[in-house]
């Protein structure tokens, strides 16, 4: 026996064209939005834990400055590492439903009414 839901609209389903969809002008804007904002943001946190790592390995007396009691240069950019990966996200989550989300719900629409 299913367990499926009977159909609910009159006459067969058509299932979207994906391809079409993918082709469309507005899932380039989407697309170009989203690679405009998470490439260059990857790139950069990349480069940010690079250095750190290297300046952990190469330069040991710049780390082990002490900045105020027994914290040192290296405790301070370790945790701006944590900072820095909550505030992308904090950022992303915000550009994501400004410019993404409402792009994405457009094109969401058209292909299930065309469906």
């Amino acid at each position: 026996m299913s367990t499926a839901p009977p159909p609910t609209g009159p006459g067969p389903h058509r299932p979207p064209d994906f391809a079409e969809v993918q082709a469309s002008r507005e899932f380039g804007e989407l697309r170009r939005s989203y690679r405009s904002f998470a490439f260059p943001l990857t790139v950069a946190f990349i480069l940010w834990y690079l250095l750190y790592v290297l300046l952990s390995s190469y330069a040991g007396g710049f780390m082990g400055i002490k900045v105020f009691g027994n914290v040192n240069v290296a405790f301070v950019l370790g945790l701006a590492q944590f900072v820095t990966t909550f505030l992308i996200a904090w950022w992303y989550a915000r550009h994501a439903a400004a410019k993404l989300d409402p792009r994405a719900q457009a094109i969401k629409s058209r292909v299930e009414s065309d469906a």
